[in-house]
């Protein structure tokens, strides 16, 4: 996919995110909609891996350790393929594949459980480390909040890849500054958190996650880091794309009633058309 196709499917999936929240009456708005552009790049450019195949031993594996943001990648696994767009509607019904937090025993596509923050990364680098005893050539990319980086065992995680240099271990920060409390350098300040991963041996990559062409490039450089494992810091406006959300801590564990899911939609609509304005006139 080109760049601006790849923002149109952004836009897509933020659409349909909002009517999976819609037809839940719950879940986690801000985070969902502002990985929108990094899921979308994940599924459509980056990862190696077939929708067909979930199991596939040579595919990438992605853990995703902020769980309560999964309908961003429900609906990029459905969009991309995994399962029908139609099951998106089934988000956390019982007896539902699509969980409020991935559950892996519900369907092979899922790597992992998530649910209690800070344990991702730790996941993802015994998956690595493992990866690498194997001589397995697949890469492993994890998905963290920043809000969990206030847990110890996130750190450990830090430690231990930094230590035995897991430079096959990508780990994407979604670095929005809320969580359910408020500001994260209110809670629990974070910053410097480049120096931070830095002094823990990381390879530290600062971007734009609203940017596709500097996630993309972002990945690029973390496949050829060979001694260290690579933290890609995204830089995300939570809410992205619905004006009434942006940057508010009480969308974080929020979702928009049928009126303001209209508007949203809306929002997104003339957002979609800008999109594909600047594709024609490019």
């Amino acid at each position: 996919m080109t760049t601006k196709e790849l923002e149109k499917k952004a836009n897509e999936i933020r659409q349909e995110v909002i009517r999976m929240f819609v037809a839940a009456g719950s879940g986690h708005a801000a985070g969902s909609l502002g990985m929108a552009d990094v899921f979308t790049a994940l599924y459509f450019k980056i990862l190696t891996h077939d929708p067909k195949r979930p199991t596939w031993k040579k595919r990438d594996r992605l853990i995703l350790s902020n769980g309560h943001i999964c309908p961003v990648r429900y609906a990029a696994m459905a969009h991309s393929g995994y399962f029908p767009i139609s099951e998106l509607k089934t988000l956390r019904e019982l007896g539902s594949r699509l969980q409020g937090h991935p559950e892996r025993t519900r369907y092979s596509g899922f790597e992992t459980t998530s649910g209690p923050l800070g344990c991702g990364l730790a996941q993802a680098a015994g998956i690595a480390y493992a990866a690498r005893m194997d001589g397995a050539r697949f890469r492993t990319f994890c998905i963290t909040s920043d809000g969990e980086h206030d847990s110890g065992n996130h750190w450990e995680a830090v430690m231990f890849a930094g230590k035995n240099k897991l430079s096959n271990l990508t780990c994407f920060v979604d670095r929005n500054f809320i969580q359910s409390d408020g500001d994260t350098e209110d809670v629990m300040p974070l910053e410097p958190l480049k120096e931070k991963y830095e002094a823990f041996n990381w390879h530290v990559i600062d971007i734009d996650g609203h940017n596709m062409e500097e996630i993309i490039n972002a990945v690029t450089k973390a496949r050829m880091e060979s001694e260290e494992p690579t933290v890609i810091i995204a830089n995300i406006t939570p809410g992205k794309g619905v004006s009434f959300m942006e940057d508010l801590p009480e969308w974080h564990g929020k979702v928009p009633n049928k009126e303001e899911a209209g508007k949203a939609l809306e929002e997104l609509k003339v957002a979609a058309k800008e999109i594909r304005k600047k594709k024609e006139d490019d």
